[in-house]
């Protein structure tokens, strides 16, 4: 059964995994600095090994913690932020390798939901990917996202959402990896 937001609120989330509504799609996450958590997510989507997860943060400060090239993509992310838009950026030491399977990069994004920021707010930057078993289409719906329920530790309900995966770019390359809900041309 899905958790209120309020009781998330006040649990302990080290180590656990929860299934989340963003502007986007359904997501499953955890905290930044929980290898079993990440690990977790992985087994639930059967996710290849070498696939990085993205991280969402609650503001700017945070993105500045786990970047190194935030003045490369400053204006970009304050023009599209918070929303639908996933910049991938060289990362900080403050973004565990397990997060991206040793890449030297990451994709960050602020999510424009009230519910997954409140999350991001008391818990700090999580490491998520959308919830799916891997290759298969996103979860928009509160029904479908309840399938994964038995996996994960909590299921905050959104209700069903009406959006489309985040458009994915890569900012040191200057392309479109993804395209999704925010259109631009650079």
């Amino acid at each position: 059964m899905p958790i209120e937001l309020e009781e998330l609120l006040k649990k302990d989330l080290r180590d656990e995994v929860l299934i989340m509504p963003t502007d986007t799609v359904y997501g499953v996450g955890c905290l930044l600095n929980s290898q079993r958590g990440v690990e977790k997510i992985f087994a639930l989507k059967g996710r290849d090994q070498d696939k990085p997860l993205a991280v969402l943060c609650p503001d700017m400060e945070c993105v500045k913690t786990l970047s190194e090239n935030y003045e490369d993509f400053r204006d970009l992310a304050k023009a599209h932020w918070p929303g639908a838009l996933t910049l991938v950026v060289k990362k900080s030491e403050a973004v565990p390798d397990y997060v991206t399977r040793g890449m030297k990069t990451v994709g960050l994004r602020i999510p424009n939901h009230d519910k997954a920021l409140a999350i991001l707010k008391r818990y700090g930057p999580m490491a998520v990917t959308s919830l799916n078993l891997s290759n298969e289409p996103p979860i928009l719906k509160l029904h479908d996202a309840e399938v994964f329920e038995e996996s994960v530790d909590h299921l905050v309900s959104g209700g069903d959402l009406k959006g489309v995966a985040s458009t994915v770019y890569d900012t040191l390359q200057g392309k479109v990896l993804r395209q999704g809900e925010v259109k631009f041309e650079r």
